[in-house]
């Protein structure tokens, strides 16, 4: 039996006054090989809880992983320390926090569609008194980036982070609208699983389809009484959507709502901002933030 060639190599290193072991090894490449067992268990910990629908205590934690608490406990503590999950005082459960998030929008393609998008944000909630939201899709989710409150005395804004499943919130399914049908098979695909259940792709085709043909969505929030949901793409240069923006529009029984008023607001917007991305982004949906 051949026998894989391994060398082992010791280097220390003084990093403020302290002295560490690090390891590496070569396999029958002679490319070396790192372990980082501890950074594995904590990326390990951290996608359980993304997954999870529902907090997790370190039990469960331990079990979906497959290893004992006792492996987890400082990884947990650690990860808490950081600012990555949070500890429920009453149920000893833990989730994730909305740090990866906020880390996630400094990367490169973030950086160009807020950029572009923040100025046109500003001039939506000011011309139209009402708060506009910055939403892309991750993993068959939607999640608002960016969000600038409008209205003279007072504002509905969502948080940053707040999500939905795509195919069943608005700005999902003009995103979705924008895109070529593979890849939006392919997020109806990550909702599905979300879901636990089979979306019905005729029907969500010929929505989509409507949503296409009128250029924007207009119509009651799925979520919230009162609210109507005015909502166009941000495209990119190849003439797919990657982004929305979406107004929550609040509607009052003392005052006149505007809708289409506010629709040809944030189309002329959305029209703006697709134009100042230019070549700089081109995927079809920002998946990884």
């Amino acid at each position: 039996m051949k026998q894989m060639a391994m060398s082992i190599q010791v280097h220390y290193v003084c990093r403020q006054g302290r002295i560490r072991l690090m390891s590496s090894t070569e396999n029958d490449s002679g490319k070396p090989a790192y372990a980082a067992p501890a950074l594995t268990k904590g990326l390990e910990v951290m996608e359980l809880l993304a997954e999870a629908r529902h907090a997790l205590t370190m039990k469960e934690i331990a079990d979906g992983l497959g290893r004992s608490k006792s492996e987890i406990f400082r990884m947990l503590v650690a990860l808490q320390e950081r600012g990555y999950i949070d500890r429920d005082s009453e149920t000893d459960a833990y989730s994730l926090t909305d740090r990866l998030f906020k880390l996630g929008l400094h990367t490169p393609n973030a950086q160009d569609l807020m950029s572009a998008a923040m100025p046109e944000l500003t001039k939506i909630a000011n011309e139209s008194q009402q708060s506009a939201h910055l939403v892309v899709i991750n993993h068959g989710l939607t999640v608002v980036t960016a969000a600038v409150p409008g209205g003279e005395d007072m504002s509905f804004t969502l948080r940053l982070g707040y999500g939905r499943i795509a195919s069943d919130a608005t700005s999902g399914q003009v995103i979705l609208a924008f895109q070529p049908p593979d890849a939006a098979s392919r997020i109806i695909d990550a909702c599905d699983t979300h879901s636990g259940v089979a979306s019905d792709r005729g029907a969500i085709a010929a929505h989509l389809a409507s949503i296409r043909s009128k250029g924007y969505e207009l119509r009651p929030s799925r979520d919230f009484v009162g609210i109507t949901d005015i909502c166009c793409p941000v495209l990119g240069a190849d003439g797919n959507a990657v982004a929305a923006v979406i107004i929550a529009y609040v509607n009052r029984h003392t005052r006149e709502s505007r809708h289409q008023y506010t629709a040809e607001i944030l189309r002329a917007a959305c029209s703006r901002i697709s134009a100042k991305l230019s070549n700089r982004v081109r995927s079809p949906v920002l998946e990884q933030l």
